[in-house]
Order: structure tokens, then C-alpha cells, then sequence
């Protein structure tokens, strides 16, 4: 069997039964980055040979996986914060599974998306999550394009040393919208900040840290 189990986005007590049954019944723990995940392992006194899978060797590590499987092992799969699938290679393994007969099922849990959704004061009834955009102005400019006419609230992933470019693009293309950045989310200095996206620019530090999750409000929002 393959589980895929949601871990926290931060606070470790966030982490549910379930999954810490799971993690401590399998044969292996198959894991985005071994370090982190060791980490949270260890918190909870459990400990599992570890397999790494990640998008630079998810074909390998995908094949080695499946091997397991077919062998009757059973592996949980985790990122390193969150859903596995969401804004990782996890659907790939998921998908070799299931071509290869072997059961699959989810222990659900915490998703930073949308945590950022439903704080965010924007609409929720129906929203497109677009992870993270092309680095390029020019590229994520025409990214953003392909969703301005969406109605739909608009959801994505962005580092730090990009969030300033990506807010004067996401403003370029959509106007001054309503948006929120959520960062740090359920940790000690979790932060949403709301406003137009022109007020989030002003308010931005010179340097911000963290990962973010930007909300948009859909077109014919107002």
C-alpha cells in the first residue's frame, strides 16, 4: 500500500493520529528531503528507513518505489511541509502506482493554500490554485494573463526574492485588485497581510522572508 500523508506546514502538533499511526506501521518513509523529514520523525520518536524523492530523481526513486511495493512493503510518501501532490512530483508516483495495481490512499491534513484561502477574506465557493509562476517577468506576465478573466479567486505559491516582481507583474495584468500574503502560516509569527495589491507592495519589507501564499481576487469581483 501506498499512503500519502499530510504533514504540518509548521507547528508539529498540527500532525493528526492518523498519520502518526501510519508513519509508525509502514516499511518505509519516502520523503521530498530526508533531513526535514528526520526531523519530524524524531520529534515523535519514530524511526524508518527513509527513501528520498524528489523532482531531480523522482524517475529513479519512482521505479525503486514501485519495486517496493510490488514486494508487498508498505511506504508512506511526505513532502516536506504539507499535501504530497500539491506543488511537488508526488502525482508521478501516484500515477506508476496505480498503473502498477497497487493500492493508494490519502491520510489528509494541512495544505498552506488553502489555510491562505479561507484567511484571506476573498471569495472561497470556487478557486484556481496555480502554484508557483515562471521566474521571468515576461514568462510570468503571460502566466498571470491566462487567468484575467477568470472569476474564479486566483492562488499562488512565491519565494521571497520574488514576491516583489511578482506583485508589480500580478498588478500590471489584473490592475489593483483585492489580494492577500500569507507567510509563516500556523508557526509563531504567522502573518496574512490584505489589501489592494498596490497596498501590498507598499507595505512589503525590504527584504521579506519565508515562503508565501498570494491570494487574488477573480475578475467581476468587486
Amino acid at each position: 500500500m501506498l499512503y500519502l500523508v499530510a504533514t504540518p506546514i509548521g507547528n508539529l502538533s498540527d500532525i493528526s493520529l492518523r498519520a502518526l499511526e501510519i508513519l509508525r506501521q509502514v516499511d518505509y518513509v519516502a520523503s521530498e528531503d530526508t533531513r526535514k523529514t528526520g526531523l519530524l520523525l524524531k520529534h515523535y520518536k519514530i524511526k524508518k528507513p527513509q527513501i528520498t524523492f524528489h523532482e531531480h530523481n523522482e524517475k529513479h526513486a519512482g521505479r525503486k518505489i514501485i519495486g517496493l511495493l510490488k514486494e508487498d512493503n508498505s511506504i508512506a510518501l511526505v513532502t516536506n511541509a504539507g499535501t504530497p501532490g500539491i506543488s511537488d512530483p508526488g502525482f508521478t508516483l501516484v500515477r506508476s502506482a496505480i498503473e502498477a495495481g497497487t493500492d493508494v490512499t490519502m491520510i489528509p491534513g494541512a495544505c498552506a493554500f488553502v489555510m491562505a484561502l479561507v484567511l484571506s477574506g476573498l471569495a472561497t465557493h470556487s478557486f484556481t490554485f496555480r502554484g508557483f509562476a515562471p521566474r521571468t517577468s515576461g514568462k510570468r506576465q503571460r502566466f498571470l494573463a491566462e487567468d484575467k478573466q477568470s472569476s474564479h479567486t486566483l492562488i499562488y505559491y512565491e519565494s521571497p526574492n520574488r514576491l516583489r516582481s511578482f506583485l508589480e507583474d500580478a498588478l500590471e495584468v489584473f490592475g489593483d485588485r483585492r489580494a492577500a500574503l500569507a507567510k509563516e502560516l500556523t508557526k509563531m509569527f504567522e502573518s496574512v497581510k490584505r489589501g489592494r495589491i498596490t497596498e501590498l507592495l507598499g507595505q512589503l519589507e525590504e527584504q521579506p522572508r519565508g515562503e508565501y501564499v498570494i491570494v487574488i481576487e477573480g475578475a467581476g469581483r468587486e
